[in-house]
């Protein structure tokens, strides 16, 4: 099940590094357990590199799920929520940990606490997204390079592990450091307080996942929130450049060379053109492309674009957006996404700041994309949006925060909790017949886990929920 012996690219500002002292990184070996001896600045590069891409790796599974996209094809397994290989996204997801276990034993013996912070925080991310979309998982049993069949945790025990790397991570933070973090950090080139403000971000995020169980504490998660982002300049993020591209940029240039992919679901465009709502969305250009005729047209989920052509006639991602750019980051936090998770946290107790971060949750997504202020006054005034506190929903949190995390694997944690409740959201054509007319709840685990590790893989469906998806 362990996988070790990894050669990993970095990247470095401006131009490629060799990272000479982990030249084995990709090499998958036969023998998981052995992993190389590589300097801590050498791991916290591929770290922070690897730990964002696995946003994009997660978000390319499940904004399908949430009909962000839609595919070309008819009944495509990734619209009719039929299983599908999930080997990729949980060996890279075990690659970054494996990584992250060394680097945090590393820095610890080296007295570099800043370092050991940083890696406790990675692997909170990291462990937090396989739980959140595959529930139980081994952990416990992984990285001792002894156990090759490790026992499965249960998913609500792995959550108090994630909240305690975030608490270890803050803790260290603030400590005593022999080494600084520096341009071996490709998310905050070493700021100590993006990174203390990141981890209370992560903090208040899986907070929320818990909002329907008993240990719920609404009090509590916005004091995380109150010491998280303060403003879209500590957005947790990955930027690229020309040897390096955005993952999004590769989908919207292959799909322009007809390898299609990256078409837009009709359920996203007619929720920003007009139909779906009173108001028309002034993002909708700024995030995706339009036909051949100046038009945005969707596709349907599960139905495929039917006679449409390759080109031209369906709305898709294009190359040079915010999203597609070459250089565009592939964000991992957001402040917006802060807000909103203040605005739901604060729904049943202060509705005056609720509506105020449901407010500011728009903006900061808007200005992150440029959107001018005269069209982001005229849409805060649009019945449907600026509804004033008294009339606040969860429809309406829930909807803008699913626009302003476009492409992001966050959004199917909200979907679940929020059973898909978005307005006009349909069911996909085609639907796996298995499901029997329900949205997924989960991921099926991997076919290399189940071959190499079966006796110890849970006996799930895809409508087994996670612990906190609670009905």
């Amino acid at each position: 099940m362990k996988i070790i012996n990894i050669t990993k690219r970095a990247i470095a500002v401006g131009l490629v590094l060799i990272l000479a002292a982990c030249d084995s990184y990709l090499d998958v070996n036969e023998n998981p357990n052995n992993p190389e001896d590589a300097p801590i600045s050498g791991l916290l590069i591929n770290s922070t590199y690897e730990s964002a891409y696995n946003v994009y790796r997660v978000g390319d599974i499940t904004s399908n799920y949430v009909q962000y996209l839609a595919s070309p094809n008819p009944a495509s397994a990734s619209d009719t929520m039929d299983p599908i290989s999930n080997n990729v996204t949980w060996f890279r997801l075990y690659n970054v940990m494996t990584d992250l276990v060394v680097l945090i034993d590393k820095a610890e013996e080296q007295g570099a606490a800043h370092y050991q912070g940083a890696a406790q925080i990675l692997m909170a991310l990291n462990l937090g997204m396989g739980v959140d979309i595959f529930g139980d998982m081994p952990f416990s049993e992984s990285f001792n390079f002894e156990t090759v069949t490790p026992a499965y945790d249960s998913d609500q025990e792995l959550y108090g592990i994630v909240m305690n790397y975030l608490d270890e991570g803050l803790a260290n933070l603030q400590s005593a450091t022999t080494a600084s973090i520096g341009d071996d950090d490709f998310i905050y080139k070493g700021d100590i307080e993006k990174w203390t403000a990141f981890a209370h971000t992560l903090r208040a995020r899986y907070m929320i996942h818990l909002k329907d169980l008993d240990s719920y504490n609404a009090n509590e998660l916005l004091t995380a929130v109150d010491s998280g982002f303060g403003s879209n300049e500590a957005n947790a993020q990955l930027s690229f450049f020309e040897q390096s591209i955005n993952p999004w940029a590769d989908v919207a240039r292959d799909n322009a060379d007809l390898l299609l992919g990256g078409w837009i679901s009709e359920q996203f465009v007619e929720a920003l053109d007009g139909t779906s709502y009173d108001v028309v969305d002034p993002r909708l250009a700024l995030m995706i492309g339009a036909t051949d005729d100046g038009e945005y047209i969707g596709t349907e989920n599960g139905a495929g674009r039917g006679n449409a052509p390759e080109q031209g006639a369906r709305s898709t991602l294009i190359e040079d957006q915010y999203y597609t750019g070459i250089t565009s980051p592939i964000l991992i936090a957001t402040f917006s996404e802060l807000k909103f998770i203040e605005a739901e946290a604060a729904l049943e107790i202060d509705r005056s700041r609720a509506y105020q971060a449901y407010l500011d949750g728009i903006i900061a997504h808007m200005q992150m994309l440029d959107v001018p202020q005269a069209e982001i006054d005229t849409y805060l005034s649009a019945p449907s949006v600026g509804v004033g506190e008294g009339a606040l929903t969860i429809d309406n949190i829930l909807k803008e925060k699913w626009v302003a995390l476009f492409l992001h694997p966050e959004t199917w944690n909200d979907a679940r909790r929020y059973d898909y409740q978005y307005k006009n959201m349909t069911l996909p054509a085609n639907l796996n017949p298995d499901l029997g007319g329900q949205f997924i709840r989960r991921l099926p685990y991997p076919d290399s886990e189940t071959s190499r590790n079966g006796s110890n893989v849970p006996s799930v469906t895809l409508l087994d929920r996670v612990f906190w998806d609670v009905e």
